[in-house]
């Protein structure tokens, strides 16, 4: 029988087993023999048969893209109509409230009370653009505002995909998350996020939601509410009587509804958004597809053509070995 020999080797001790230092050149084998070659050094242009996979792996993805478009126009004309009937329903918190700014223009935060409380309207689901990232990155401005000014805030969060962003980077903030709402949302929602509002007991609310404009745009708003317990000259209602004496009953009465109202505006206008971004998102995914479908086919065309002309090649080269 053959006996195997078994050599002690030692790395990295400065000598080798016979007390002798390593050479460089045995440092720069052992270095060689130990470090694998990339795999890419080896990996030259696709087969025909990976570009055939990838070409109908392509396709099937377009036409999912096709059909989530498809359905979003169908939905988002169903959220148009709750749109329209929604705006004359709460037109009259317009006399409420001052009118919904711009987030973004929103440079100054010296007109913020001392407690805050942000009403984020958001999605439960993705794939629709930019109307998730685009709240989550005012936010990040604005509370910056906030700490700077020294005032307070906390982040109630409707929908999974803001609270998932918003929660890594307000985690002390966060006053709580309503997710998996059933779709289409209505008045009941919006009355059980008011509730969720009005225990916070902050000295103004700011709903953030994103105000559809068109099928290709729209923009993210500000909506501040602030209790209508006040005295004085900012006291509500001043020219009315109440019989009997319980104005302030239903100040806090009334504040609940105009803010069940404003934010259940808010939840339409964010769901058309929510949608109209969906389509888009989805035709530009598909014009995409359709795109690297082009490249890959011309890429497994110009495969295919090289095979068949080396294999034509190799056929004459040997027909004319033989007759030689």
């Amino acid at each position: 029988t053959e006996k195997q020999l078994r050599v002690p080797v030692v790395w990295g001790v400065g000598k080798c087993a016979s007390g002798k230092a390593p050479s460089d050149s045995m440092h720069t084998a052992a270095r060689a023999f130990g470090r694998r070659t990339p795999r890419s050094c080896f990996r030259g242009m696709a087969t025909e048969k990976q570009l055939r996979v990838q070409i109908t792996a392509t396709q099937n993805l377009k036409k999912i893209t096709q059909s989530m478009k498809m359905v979003s126009a169908s939905k988002l004309r169903g959220d148009q109509t709750r749109l329209e009937m929604a705006k004359p329903f709460a037109s009259w918190t317009d006399k409420m409230a001052d009118p919904a700014p711009a987030f973004e223009e929103i440079e100054d935060v010296s007109s913020f009370p001392d407690s805050n409380l942000f009403v984020c309207l958001t999605s439960d689901k993705g794939l629709c653009g930019g109307v998730n990232s685009v709240i989550t990155r005012q936010m990040r401005r604005a509370c910056a505002l906030l700490d700077e000014a020294g005032k307070s805030y906390k982040v109630l969060v409707f929908g999974e995909k803001g609270r998932a962003q918003l929660r890594r980077l307000f985690p002390e903030s966060m006053a709580g998350a309503i997710t998996d709402a059933e779709a289409p949302h209505n008045f009941s929602t919006a009355a059980a996020v008011a509730k969720l509002a009005a225990k916070e007991g902050v000295d103004a609310t700011h709903i953030v939601y994103n105000e559809f404009v068109s099928a290709i745009s729209y923009t993210t708003r500000l909506a501040t509410l602030a209790p209508l317990l006040k005295e004085g000259e900012a006291e509500p209602m001043p020219e009315y009587e109440f019989e009997p004496d319980n104005k302030n009953e239903i100040m806090v009465d009334l504040y609940e509804y105009l803010l069940t109202s404003k934010i259940y505006y808010g939840l339409m206008e964010s769901a058309t958004s929510e949608q109209s971004s969906r389509m888009n998102a989805m035709e530009n995914a598909s014009k995409n597809a359709g795109e690297l479908i082009d490249k890959l086919t011309l890429q497994y065309n110009r495969a295919r053509q090289a095979r068949i002309t080396t294999e034509l090649i190799e056929i004459i080269s040997g027909a004319s070995a033989l007759e030689g």
